[in-house]
């Protein structure tokens, strides 16, 4: 096979961990391939040159905002409004999800699933492929978005569509509940079997920062942050100390990029090498940021 030219494009991009993943993925699979990060501010002028690459990954803020700029999209990306990884051909965009499924892989390393009462923090890119892949196993179970200030009318509008489509699945045991993140530190009698963050809160260089406080957390029996720079963030730290189960970002990174891998080349990997993959990037992630200070 030819020299892949594979990319990584976001803004800002100084943090990832994706050249490290995907070049073991790759040459893992015997695949050679040029990688390059690309920060992105401006995506539509940055589109010739994405279309003069063989496939690419996408991070934030641009999951959702590539949309208008596919020449096709995967059914279970166009439903849930978010897009990852883009398959060139012919100097066309196919455009695809796979943080959905590489969150659900992280949470079965560690004996969890989408179940029960889920709390899901944040309504952008990542926030919608995880909370449309909770639902498509929809039984008799409940996310409550939270929202900020001024961010009601994307929490409602991403509610109102997760109950379409769990209706056009014919689920009826599926609640879905929109509270501002007052409501939430308020109502202390509201428990929770997951608690998802897919915000960017806590991310490197802030990584001081927890979405919600102590005593949100204490009322959540496992804790799944998808920020993975540092490896033990804030809210996680806050979630041993309550002693609820917690999940960092670092294997949905490894497992979606995984999924992305499947897609463009239909590549299998051994689960040995994979496992030895999320703890060789934790490593990585350690020896250049320390704890959350840049190396």
């Amino acid at each position: 096979m030819n020299t892949q030219s594979v990319a990584v494009i976001g803004h800002p991009i100084g943090h990832t961990m994706s050249p490290f993943i995907h070049h073991r993925l790759f040459r893992l699979s015997g695949i050679p391939l040029a990688y390059q990060v690309l920060d992105v501010p401006d995506l539509p002028a940055t589109l010739p040159a994405l279309r003069g690459l063989d496939c690419f990954n996408i991070t934030i803020p641009h999951k959702s905002a590539i949309l208008p700029y596919l020449d096709g999209i995967d059914p279970a990306a166009k439903a849930f409004g978010s897009v990852n990884t883009v398959q060139v051909r012919q100097g066309k965009l196919y455009g695809y999800t796979t943080d959905g499924a590489g969150c659900r892989k992280a949470l079965e390393n560690h004996g969890l699933s989408f179940h029960g009462k889920m709390l899901l923090l944040g309504n952008g890119g990542a926030a919608r492929a995880i909370a449309f892949e909770a639902a498509q196993g929809a039984g008799d179970f409940q996310i409550t978005i939270a929202h900020r200030p001024g961010s009601y009318h994307k929490a409602n509008a991403l509610a109102e569509e997760l109950a379409a489509f769990a209706r056009g699945r014919g689920d009826k045991g599926f609640r879905i509940v929109v509270e501002s993140y007052g409501e939430l530190e308020q109502d202390k009698g509201q428990a929770f079997d997951l608690l998802l963050n897919c915000t960017s809160v806590g991310m490197y260089p802030h990584a001081g920062e927890s979405p919600v406080p102590e005593a949100v957390v204490a009322r959540c029996a496992a804790v799944f942050d998808a920020v993975y720079n540092p490896g033990r963030t804030a809210l996680l730290q806050l979630a041993e100390k309550t002693g609820a189960k917690a999940v960092g970002g670092m294997e949905m990174l490894v497992y979606q990029a995984v999924r992305a891998h499947e897609i463009w080349y239909g590549t299998k990997f051994d689960p040995a090498d994979l496992a030895a993959l999320c703890q060789d990037a934790e490593r990585e992630l350690e020896k250049r940021f320390g704890e959350g200070k840049e190396a």
